[in-house]
């Protein structure tokens, strides 16, 4: 059910709360002291946290402010012997769910813990809620026309049931994060937290105080105890972004934690049980990295029980315009400026843009055009340095052309042109032969011909 902190200094109410909690299914840590409730906090993540007002060394507002710090969502019940009109409202006003005055029943205690944590639960199912709406508007690659991505998402959506470890691979900019996000929202752990950590971000001195976390003293500049990702992804998702950048020494303790289900605290003397489910992103051929010696085998095969491999925004131009207006909205919506919409012109040509920077790349151009346009139509005008050609190279390929003074290789540059344009026509129609010919406005007998003459196969 929930993990709950009890903080209360007389032993026998403690034991008897404790009890009754855990006969409710709950997971309940008791502790007697300000400064033990305030140890646990950081260490490990709760649902609800339970404090006596009046404690030996802390006040339990001293426990309801930090809670609030490390977590504003975390519901915090206040109970006391020393009741007051002010210590309630004191109480309140700092954030407390609720207040109860010793001596209560057990049942008046389990009602308001029961609404504590339905609470919890409303507010974690808002957050995924705003989440799905708002991954409409994010870049990724999430818009799916063409066959790729669709295969992509249902693959995703497949790994999404199960708990085993899943690589997304692909090129910078095609939305590996996007798509390692919807895997965490479609799955159990949604309403858990997604915790991401770019490995080639964090300099290689820290890394493994930043996964695994760190006690007191550990090393310079450790002045406290400090939890890791493992532990603040609790119950959710860890991405491991660019995993490739990952330091090998740390890959094996990397491997460890994933494969026992254990984390050990830089400078710690003890192991903590993690549940955790792993994503990992790279750029890189962690294959060819494996044979190179830059990547541990065994953690190779171990991140890569499922193999999600994102292909470039130029093999999926179908996706282009929807991805495009998807965008488009987003944009304007955090600009704060009324919907926007494109010039015809300017769908074609993006749609012909090689895009070398991928979904990225286009999310820019479009933020980029928002900014500079200055009525409802965003035009060419607006994408400084776009080519606006069909998307062949060079404008002499379509009717700007000049005569070399040596001469051409007419029919070379025409087979390119007609190859160049084939290619196009079967990436829009996502490879359906019929609608390809269509755009082209030839027959699909003579299209097949083409493609058998060029190379391209006719069957």
């Amino acid at each position: 059910m929930a993990a709950i902190l009890l903080c209360d200094d007389e032993g026998n109410l403690r034991e008897i709360l404790s009890l009754s909690l855990e006969e409710e299914g709950h997971r309940v840590v008791a502790v007697a002291s300000g400064a033990a409730a305030m140890a646990q906090l950081e260490a490990s993540p709760w649902d609800l946290v339970v404090t006596d007002l009046k404690l030996p060394d802390l006040s339990g507002l001293d426990i309801l402010r930090r809670s609030r710090h490390l977590a504003p969502e975390r519901p915090v019940l206040l109970i006391t012997a020393f009741a007051s009109a002010q210590t309630a409202v004191t109480a309140m006003k700092e954030g407390a769910f609720d207040y109860l005055e010793k001596p209560f029943a057990l049942e008046d205690f389990h009602f308001v813990v029961a609404r504590a944590l339905e609470r919890l639960e409303l507010g974690r199912e808002n957050v995924r809620l705003r989440r799905q709406l708002d991954r409409r508007h994010e870049a990724g690659g999430l818009v799916a026309q063409s066959p790729a991505m669709r295969r992509i998402l249902e693959l995703g959506k497949r790994a999404s049931r199960t708990q085993a470890t899943v690589l997304i691979t692909g090129e910078s900019g095609t939305g590996k994060e996007v798509v390692a996000r919807y895997i965490h929202e479609e799955s159990s752990r949604a309403d858990r937290p997604f915790v991401a950590i770019n490995c080639g971000a964090i300099p290689e001195n820290l890394i493994e105080s930043e996964l695994f976390g760190h006690v007191k003293g550990a090393f310079s500049g450790a002045v406290s105890n400090r939890r890791g990702l493992f532990e603040e992804a609790e119950g959710g998702t860890l991405l491991l972004d660019e995993i490739g950048e990952m330091p090998l020494a740390t890959q094996v303790k990397l491997l460890r934690a994933i494969q026992e289900r254990v984390v050990r605290p830089v400078g710690g003397d003890g192991e903590r049980a993690v549940d955790v489910r792993i994503l990992a992103t790279t750029n890189r051929d962690l294959a060819r990295e494996v044979a190179q010696g830059g990547f541990r085998e065994d953690l190779y095969y171990r991140i890569k029980v499922i193999h999600l491999e994102l292909p470039p925004l130029r093999e999926r131009r179908e996706d282009i315009a929807l991805l495009a207006a998807t965008l488009l909205e987003g944009a304007s919506r955090r600009n704060g400026v009324p919907p926007r919409r494109f010039a015809p012109e300017v769908l074609e040509v993006l749609v012909n843009h090689p895009f070398p920077g991928n979904v990225r790349e286009l999310e820019n151009l479009i933020e980029g055009a928002v900014a500079l346009s200055p009525g409802e139509v965003v035009d060419l005008g607006a994408f400084p340095g776009l080519t606006s050609g069909p998307g062949v190279e060079g404008d002499e390929a379509w009717g700007g052309f000049t005569l070399p003074p040596g001469g051409v290789n007419l029919e070379g540059i025409l087979e390119k042109v007609e190859l160049k344009a084939i290619r196009q026509a079967l990436a829009r129609a996502g490879g359906n032969k019929t609608r390809a010919a269509q755009m082209l406005g030839m027959s699909f007998r003579a299209f097949r011909y083409r493609l058998a003459k060029l190379g391209e196969g006719g069957e």
